[in-house]
């Protein structure tokens, strides 16, 4: 289930708000210049469906966010929990960061936790499968996968060398809690 919780940066053992209301949250960033949408696929998709069968079950979002946004780029990144990397992987995304273009990812499968710095307050967005986040170029953010990453998601890019974090240096996610998958705390 989807999940935003709102914290004031000063305080990340007690959340200000918190809901699972997928409208909710999609008003909430909003406000902050997010998107959050929840998308269908055409089609069932077996498990183990190829990239290709990935992107035909969501052609028609996928078609529209490349339209109004002019994306270049899209593909299909998985990831699992046997996956020999995935500490790497994790740790690449941990620390503070922002971007010279949107970082949009849609949830085809399991989950991850966005976390969001804006304006003195830290939005926590837990993304289930069917969750589209499309957080702003230079909104400081970082991304938890998890100790056991599991997710398929679908990837937007305006520049051709794609994900490019650019890191604040500073300690805020250090500070604020790990991704635990299925927790509703």
């Amino acid at each position: 289930m989807s999940r935003l919780r709102i914290f004031d940066e000063k305080n990340p053992e007690t959340p200000e708000f918190a809901s699972f209301d997928p409208d909710f949250i999609a008003t909430e960033l909003h406000r902050i210049g997010v998107t959050f949408e929840r998308w269908k696929a055409s089609h069932p998709l077996a498990p183990g469906a190829s990239p290709d069968e990935v992107m035909a079950a969501y052609r028609t979002d996928i078609d529209r966010l490349v339209t109004e946004r002019g994306f270049k780029s899209v593909d299909v990144v998985s990831i699992s929990p046997d996956h020999p990397q995935r500490e790497t992987m994790r740790a690449k995304f941990l620390d503070e960061h922002y971007h010279k273009e949107d970082e949009v990812r849609f949830f085809v499968a399991g989950s991850g936790l966005f976390t969001l710095h804006v304006d003195g307050k830290v939005y926590e967005i837990e993304c289930v499968q069917d969750d589209l986040i499309a957080v702003p170029d230079s909104t400081l953010h970082w991304f938890d996968m998890g100790d056991e990453p599991n997710f398929i998601a679908i990837r937007f890019f305006t520049e051709p060398d794609g994900w490019v974090g650019h890191f604040t240096g500073e300690e805020i996610a250090k500070r604020f809690p790990r991704y635990e998958p299925g927790s509703s705390s």
